[in-house]
Order: C-alpha cells, then sequence, then structure tokens
C-alpha cells in the first residue's frame, strides 16, 4: 500500500478527468458569455469558473472524501428512495434529457451548419441527429476500445487546436470588445456564475469521481487520505486545463461580436474564428474533430444511462435502455441547440443546489456522525427552495405570469432570504439548518450517553 504517487501518476489520472469533463458543448458556453458580456467579460468569467470547474473540482473531492462506492450510496444518506430518485435524475440530465441531445445539436451547429444553407437547417438538423444517434446507439451496444483510442487521439488534438485558436485571437483580436447586453450590464459576476451551471460538470463529477477513485486505487493508493489527497492534485490539473480554456475562449466570444454579429448559441462563434483565422481548412479540422469528440461523449452518456438503469431495473436489458435513450435524445436533439440549453435551465436549478448541499454536507458529516436527521433536514430545506427556483425560471423561460400560489412564494423569498434574486437563496438557510440539527444531534447523544452511563453505574 502506498499514499503518495510521483507526478507522472497525478498528471495521467489528470489529463482522464480533463477528458471526462471536457466535450465540444463546453466550448459554447463561455463563447456565449464573452460575446453577451462584453466589456464585463472578465467578472462574468469569474462567476462561471466558480460553477464550471470549481464546483466539479468540490463533486470529486466529496466523492473521495465520502468512501461511498457510487452516487446513489452517497445520497443514500439522506434516504434510500431519495439516493434512487436524485441519482436517477441526474442521469437523465447528463445523459438523454439534456447532455446527450446537446451533443447532437452541438455536433450539427459547429460540424455541419457551416456546409449547410439555412434553407435546410431543419431537415439537416433531422437527417444528421438520425446518423448520430444510430452511430451512437450501434457503439453503445457493442462496446469497442476503438472509442476510446478515439477519444485518447481527440483530446489533444482539441486542446492543441483551441490553443493554437486562442494564441491566434491574442495575437490578432477579431476586433473591440464592446458593451455588454442587458443581461450582462448589472450583476455580470453572478450572471457567469448561472451560466456555469450549463456545463452540468459539477453533476457529473458525482459520477466521474467514482472514476477516478477506482484509477488511483489500482494504483496502489487505498487510504481515505491517501485518496483524498490524489483526488485533489489529480483535479487541480483537469480544472487548470478547463480554466485556461474557459477563459480563453471567453475572451475570442467578447472580441468576436463585432466581426461576426450576436449570436443565439455560441457555437458558431468557434466555426467563424476558425474560418477567420485558418479559412476552409481550420473550419473542415474544427468539424471533423468536433463531430467525433461529440459522438464520443455521445456514446459515453448512453453506456453510462444504460448500465445504470439496467441495475435500478434488471428485467429491463442494458440493450433496451440504450435503445430507448438514444431514441429520445434523437427526439430531443431536433429541437435545437438553443432549446436544448434554455429548457435545461429550470431542471439545473433544481437539482445544481441539491447536488451542492449534498457535497457540503459529505464534508461536514463526521462533525455529526453522519446523522440522517442532518441530511435530511438540510436537503429537505434545499428542496423547497430550489424546486420553486425551478418553477420560476420554467415561467419566465414562457413568458407566463406565475402562478398564484407560485407569486406569493416567490415573494416571501425575494424579502427573507439573502442572494435569492442572484440564484443562491439556498445557501445560507442550508447552513443554519446543518449547524441547528448538527448541535441539537450532539446534545442529544451527550445526554443519550451520560444517560446510559449513569444507569450503568447506579446497577
Amino acid at each position: 500500500m502506498q499514499n503518495k504517487l510521483p507526478f507522472s501518476r497525478y498528471f495521467v489520472i489528470g489529463v482522464m478527468l480533463f477528458a471526462l469533463f471536457f466535450g465540444a458543448g463546453n466550448l459554447i458556453f463561455p463563447a456565449a458569455l464573452g460575446q453577451n458580456a462584453g466589456t464585463n467579460v472578465w467578472m462574468a468569467i469569474a462567476g462561471f469558473l466558480i460553477t464550471g470547474i470549481g464546483l466539479p473540482f468540490l463533486g470529486i473531492l466529496a466523492m473521495g472524501f465520502s468512501g461511498s462506492k457510487n452516487l446513489e450510496e452517497l445520497a443514500s444518506r439522506v434516504h434510500p428512495l431519495f439516493g434512487i430518485i436524485f441519482t436517477s435524475l441526474l442521469y437523465l440530465t447528463i445523459g438523454p434529457f439534456f447532455a446527450a441531445p446537446r451533443t447532437g445539436a452541438v455536433a450539427y451547429d459547429i460540424g455541419i451548419a457551416p456546409f449547410v444553407g439555412e434553407s435546410f437547417g431543419q431537415i439537416g438538423l433531422f437527417i444528421f441527429t438520425a446518423l448520430f444517434f444510430i452511430v451512437t446507439l450501434w457503439f453503445s451496444l457493442n462496446p469497442a476500445k476503438l472509442v476510446d483510442r478515439v477519444g485518447k487521439i481527440l483530446s489533444p488534438a482539441i486542446i492543441i487546436l483551441i490553443f493554437v485558436l486562442l494564441v491566434m485571437v491574442i495575437v490578432k483580436p477579431l476586433g473591440l470588445i464592446e458593451a455588454p447586453q442587458a443581461s450582462y450590464a448589472n450583476g455580470a459576476f453572478f450572471k457567469g456564475f448561472m451560466e456555469g451551471y450549463n456545463t452540468m460538470d459539477a453533476l457529473a463529477s458525482l459520477v466521474f469521481g467514482i472514476i477516478v477513485i477506482n484509477s488511483i486505487r489500482s494504483m496502489g493508493v487505498t487510504s481515505t487520505r491517501g485518496i483524498l489527497l490524489a483526488s485533489a492534485k489529480s483535479g487541480l490539473i483537469a480544472t487548470m486545463f478547463l480554466g485556461i480554456i474557459y477563459v480563453g475562449v471567453a475572451y475570442l466570444g467578447a472580441t468576436s461580436t463585432g466581426a461576426f454579429g450576436l449570436f443565439d448559441t455560441g457555437g458558431p462563434v468557434l466555426g467563424k474564428a476558425s474560418e477567420y483565422y485558418f479559412g476552409m481548412f481550420g473550419t473542415v479540422m474544427l468539424s471533423v474533430i468536433i463531430l467525433l469528440a461529440c459522438l464520443t461523449t455521445s456514446i459515453g452518456l448512453m453506456t453510462a444511462c444504460g448500465e445504470y438503469f439496467h441495475t435500478l431495473a434488471p428485467k429491463i436489458s442494458y440493450k433496451m435502455w440504450v435503445f430507448i435513450f438514444s431514441l429520445v435524445s434523437f427526439a430531443i436533439a431536433n429541437f435545437g441547440l438553443a432549446n436544448i440549453i434554455n429548457f435545461s435551465i429550470p431542471v439545473l436549478m433544481f437539482l445544481y443546489p441539491l447536488a451542492v448541499a449534498l457535497m457540503l454536507l459529505t464534508f461536514l458529516s463526521k462533525l455529526f456522525n453522519h446523522s440522517q436527521i442532518v441530511y435530511a433536514a438540510a436537503i429537505s430545506v434545499t428542496f423547497m427552495i430550489s424546486i420553486i427556483d425551478g418553477f420560476k425560471t420554467f415561467c419566465d423561460l414562457l413568458g407566463m405570469k406565475y402562478f398564484g400560489w407560485l407569486t406569493h412564494i416567490v415573494a416571501f423569498y425575494e424579502r427573507v432570504l439573502p442572494l435569492y434574486k442572484n440564484g443562491l437563496g439556498w445557501l445560507l438557510p442550508v447552513l443554519i439548518t446543518i449547524l441547528i440539527t448538527a448541535i441539537f444531534v450532539s446534545a442529544k447523544n451527550f445526554f443519550t450517553f451520560r444517560v446510559k452511563n449513569n444507569t450503568e453505574n447506579a446497577a
């Protein structure tokens, strides 16, 4: 048994973790942020980095610190039913409901759309996503080393291409950074903070954390402290790469508005920038790499979701689960990238606070002896706030008036919860709940121990 690894091992695990987190979809969000934030780009990207790389790093550490075998086991500390429901929702979110369809839509927007006329856009999207998810289904049903090998080649290729592109942007900027759009004119930091949710990496970290931990254990590190330190060092390497790319792509987006105009999503920004600097060759290279990267990500998501739901409902075969998820992903992908992103936001506003609260509870768990009361109370408080945030965001998205009951609750939350309007209204109530319930549990255990001890002495 060993507690330390050479740096080369940490680097290998860190690059693997980076590849797990980084998909072509991650490029579109900082690009869109840069375009919309304009001169406020640095404040906005600071907020984005907290949720885009800070929370995923926290998630990796939480899984290492918890000692749990998987996410369901960790979430079951609240209640076994919560463990199943929360884990299922998380897999569906990073799988067939949003992240997997997004891979097909991103691949089309960046890899195919530049070569297809706008008049054939919807038909082109339908045909492309049909082929895309047929290939995804085939590889998911027939797992092969080819996917892993292509992924290992693609990750360095994407990094190299993006770094070259970012160097060109610094040496020869596309244009001047313009004024921010209305949504970023005030509160750019918190707007960027919320935009980081779109990467879904904090949710994915609760799944990927187990992969990292198993890799560390396979190298001979088995102690909790050793695993936590190795996870931290590997996580820092992965998040460093992600952070550099996010900052660079955000700057690219900020300088591109004058040259290309404002886009609905960040996808076209990268395609236009590649064409601007490298001509048709750059466009083709970016298209091929992004297409293959999205495909390998899609296959990985289908495989992971199929395996989890097969363990949950073994009467339905793994192959049937993968077929169902591929079909659902294909259908949702045809709503288009902008719609997929928009409709994922209410779900993320609901799930993210629950995921972060679970991470915080994991780190503090030893202080209250892993008491289920503390877990259940903190998650219940989080749920009561985040579910309202989800409904509110959904109504805002559709331009609907709030339901009567929702109006009163939102008004109450805005009045009494600090940072509620910035999407962090759940944070202080959860911390207070953890403190109060932890004190209650400690006092209860103390008095129980004293009574037991006095009874034994009297006997």
